[in-house]
């Protein structure tokens, strides 16, 4: 099991514990990202210490994750970013400091490639659209969230998203009959047909991106390095004008890149 210290919760003071509710590691197929020798790296940002130790007693219980720092404000969150290598934050919006949309922007500077996905009790629309547009792959309502966090983690990774089902539903209804694609900001939609095109090695890293190979499998794929494939995926998003890997796929699919 991987342990992780609060330095913001007295263990001393609190015994009670939360059952986990993870699916089994065993039934997780093993052509997916995320399993126990090679597990998601995650951190946790958010001002609630209770939520967060409910968050990471769930994360903590499962072997396909490694959580690997916690935060409580906007600056901890942009201090954990900097320090460490990880693959998903899950991040509140209300951070006493400064917002959750903060914090995604700075990782998306500084880690284009990873995850965020907001834990909010904020259940309206906007904040919701805001967090996608911002490059967030995730969205789930503390008390209408009844599904695993680290189930949600892996969704996000494998190329999916992760939204609390009401609110997915009313977002659905306020896409209706909009050509845009879900979670592809509006500025994309157009941007593509004028920016740059993808090169073929770009291209080529798309498709990898979209049968969810992570940057390691595709650099050893193509005999490149972590940090080219990176590079690569961020002159992307910088020619799609789009934050995440699952925009990126979902514009290129929409515009037959793919």
């Amino acid at each position: 099991m991987n342990t992780v210290a609060d330095p913001l919760f007295d263990h001393s003071r609190h015994t009670e514990l939360i059952p986990a509710r993870a699916p089994a590691a065993s039934t997780w197929p093993h052509f997916l990202v995320g399993q126990p020798d090679q597990p998601i790296r995650v951190l946790l940002v958010d001002d609630d210490a209770h939520m967060r130790r409910v968050v990471s007693q769930e994360l903590l219980t499962d072997p396909r994750i490694h959580l690997v720092g916690q935060g409580a404000s906007l600056r901890e969150g942009k201090r954990l970013i900097a320090l460490h290598e990880f693959d998903v934050m899950l991040v509140d919006l209300n951070l006493g400091d400064g917002t959750g949309f903060q914090l995604i922007e700075y990782m998306k500077s500084m880690r284009p490639v990873a995850e965020a996905v907001v834990v909010s009790a904020m259940e309206d629309e906007e904040h919701a659209i805001h967090a996608f547009e911002l490059g967030a792959t995730g969205y789930l309502i503390k008390n209408s969230w009844f599904g695993s966090f680290p189930q949600a983690v892996l969704q996000v990774v494998n190329g999916g998203a992760s939204i609390t089902p009401n609110l997915a539903r009313r977002l659905m209804k306020r896409l209706d009959g909009s050509p845009r694609a879900a979670g592809v900001p509006a500025h994309a939609s157009r941007g593509a047909a004028s920016g740059e095109k993808l090169s073929d090695r770009e291209r080529e890293i798309l498709r990898l991106v979209a049968t969810g190979h992570t940057s390691c499998e595709i650099g050893k794929r193509l005999g490149i390095s972590d940090q080219t494939v990176n590079t690569h995926i961020k002159n992307m998003y910088r020619k799609l004008q789009v934050r995440t890997r699952a925009q990126a796929v979902n514009l290129a699919s929409m515009r037959g890149l793919l």
